[in-house]
């Protein structure tokens, strides 16, 4: 029985077809651009073609950043194959257009280049400084070559207190690539790497084109180990390089910039204990000067000891005199105020002829004649004792 299918199930068929196979997915075709056009949403369409055929092309505004397209020009696009249902049109969407005659090479760099700078991978500000004095140096690097030779000997030379680790890979053809990204996540697994340096010699662009590979620029960037990019010679970048938090421009370079010159640092600490020294003299001669500073003001501020003691001895003497010249004054008056008490005792005035006369039946002392009466009995005391009275019978008045 014959089966009939509808134009969207076609269609979509063919675009399912088309976008699943992995080499129209990542094309770079070679053409002169025309019939070129902008929407208003700032999509760019525009056709590439050659003495034979042609190729219907678009270019969505978040992949158009300014490149330089004109009816005319010839140019070098990648992008991938897709099949526009609603138009039933095959098209090339484009992601990076280069100017013809670049090469592919280049080409393919400038693409991968300008992605993962959109992306941050390049930015500056996450960089991170390689620390001062490593103890521990990963190198990412073929075991055969005379690059790791020579980074052990500038090392070793340099600041031998350092331990090289090397994370042995080819550095070049296809299998590269992956062996890098694998080395690093080797050196990234040890506990006490400092920094990586990740280097090769000279080569041509082809030879130097693992490190322009995504996967290990993406191994850079998640690094949690600061890393040096050494591949090449000075004039050669990658895409390592940028990626990388140091770049250097020979493998040789970057030995002398992940560890100190042991002499230039013994030179500094010469110097500083120089410094050191000389400022501790000062100091120690200011704090001197101080110090008798003090001294001296203080052996002049300090009391002649012997005049204060002759002067407290007249002081002495003084208080002495003055204190029994008081006492002998006082004892005067104490003298004259005991003779005027004595003359006011009663056996002081008894002894003069008075007589002290009281009630013998309540011992009240008898002051007037009103006070008794006929009978009473008295006690009469007189000087020298005490004798009876009684009141006569007839006494009154």
């Amino acid at each position: 029985m014959m089966e009939i299918y509808s134009v969207a199930q076609v269609a979509t068929y063919i675009r399912e077809l088309l976008e699943t196979d992995l080499h129209l997915a990542d094309l770079w075709v070679e053409g002169e651009v025309s019939n070129l056009t902008r929407s208003a949403a700032g999509h760019t369409y525009f056709t590439l073609k050659d003495e034979s055929a042609q190729l219907r092309c678009v270019m969505f505004r978040r992949q158009y950043a300014g490149t330089p397209l004109e009816d005319g020009t010839q140019v070098t696009a990648h992008g991938r194959i897709s099949f526009f249902e609603r138009r039933g049109e095959l098209q090339l969407n484009v992601d990076f257009v280069q100017p013809a005659g670049v090469g592919i090479w280049q080409a393919r760099l400038e693409r991968l280049k300008a992605q993962l700078e959109e992306e941050g991978l390049f930015e500056p500000s996450r960089k991170r400084p390689i620390p001062p004095f490593p103890q521990r140096i990963g190198v990412v690097t073929s075991p055969t070559g005379a690059v790791f030779h020579d980074i052990c000997n500038i090392i070793g030379r340099r600041w031998p207190l350092t331990e090289i680790v090397l994370a042995p890979t080819p550095v070049q053809g296809d299998e590269a690539a992956p062996a890098i990204v694998e080395a690093l996540s080797r050196l990234n697994r040890e506990s006490d790497i400092d920094v990586i340096i990740v280097a090769r010699g000279g080569g041509s662009v082809e030879e130097l084109w693992p490190f322009n590979e995504e996967m290990v620029a993406r191994a850079i960037y998640a690094s949690r180990i600061p890393i040096v990019s050494a591949v090449g010679h000075e004039t050669d970048y990658t895409i390592a390089d940028y990626v990388a938090d140091l770049r250097a421009p020979t493998p040789s370079a970057a030995a002398e910039l992940v560890v100190p010159d042991r002499r230039e640092v013994s030179r500094q600490i010469t110097g500083s204990i120089v410094t050191m020294a000389g400022w501790m003299t000062g100091q120690v001669a200011r704090h001197r000067a101080e110090a008798e500073q003090l001294l001296f003001r203080l052996r002049r501020n300090v009391p002649n000891v012997e005049q204060e003691r002759q002067r407290l001895a007249v002081l002495l003497r003084s208080a002495h005199s003055a204190m029994a010249q008081t006492l002998n004054g006082r004892r005067e008056r104490l003298k004259a105020y005991a003779l005027q008490l004595r003359s006011l005792e009663p056996g002081g005035t008894l002894a003069r002829g008075y007589a002290l006369v009281q009630r013998r039946a309540d011992g009240q002392v008898v002051r007037s004649v009103s006070q008794v009466k006929g009978r009473d009995r008295l006690a009469v005391q007189v000087a020298d004792g005490q004798f009876p009275a009684e009141v006569s019978r007839q006494y009154g008045f």
